[in-house]
């Protein structure tokens, strides 16, 4: 029975390294994989999926509007398809999402999908919260905080090096994020400690 996957994370947890692994696995036992990843931070025309460890992989890519259990589906019908790979989850909509549940549930392929869970603001993104209501099984990446503590937060920082408390929540431009945990988060946006 294939399924809905949800692997989540702050900023630099190794979401897309995981990704990359997981293909790899299923492509050495011979299988065949689509991946897909957003047009929104694109530094390839053609798409690609990349991670700071340096491996990196070709990609389909997403916009808004794509509609992916279409997209899906003709793959399918054109030659074998075993798994689909998600990455940058967080900037699916909340339909895309459920296109995907679709091939999961109509199809009978497994979807993994990878991506941020929390912007800047520790508000929920629209693809992971709704990734969040109705994946069949979620799971964290986890990465650190400064001070060895989990990190589950991140700050978009300005030119300056502050923390941003205001802005939009995709900034396309190369911004700098740092993953936090909560208390260190709360601190770097000027949040009131309790007395």
């Amino acid at each position: 029975m294939a399924k809905l996957y949800f692997s989540y994370a702050a900023m630099n947890a190794g979401k897309s390294s995981n990704l990359l692994q997981a293909a790899y696995n299923y492509r050495e036992r011979g299988m065949e994989v689509l991946l897909l990843t957003s047009a929104l931070y694109k530094d390839d025309p053609a798409g690609k999926i990349s991670s700071r460890i340096g491996i990196s992989a070709d990609a389909t890519l997403y916009t808004q509007e794509t509609d992916l259990f279409s997209l899906i589906r003709i793959h399918k019908e054109s030659g074998r398809l075993d798994a689909v790979f998600v990455d940058e989850a967080q900037f699916l909509s909340r339909e895309q999402v459920w296109q995907l549940a679709r091939v999961a549930d109509h199809i009978g392929i497994p979807v993994l999908a990878y991506g941020l869970r929390t912007d800047f603001r520790g508000e929920l993104f629209e693809g992971s919260a709704a990734l969040l209501a109705i994946a069949d099984a979620l799971r964290e990446v986890r990465t650190i905080c400064e001070c060895g503590r989990k990190a589950t937060m991140v700050v978009r920082l300005g030119p300056d090096g502050k923390a941003l408390t205001e802005g939009d929540q995709i900034a396309i431009e190369k911004a700098t994020y740092v993953s936090l945990c909560r208390r260190h988060w709360e601190e770097r946006m000027g949040r009131k400690r309790p007395d």
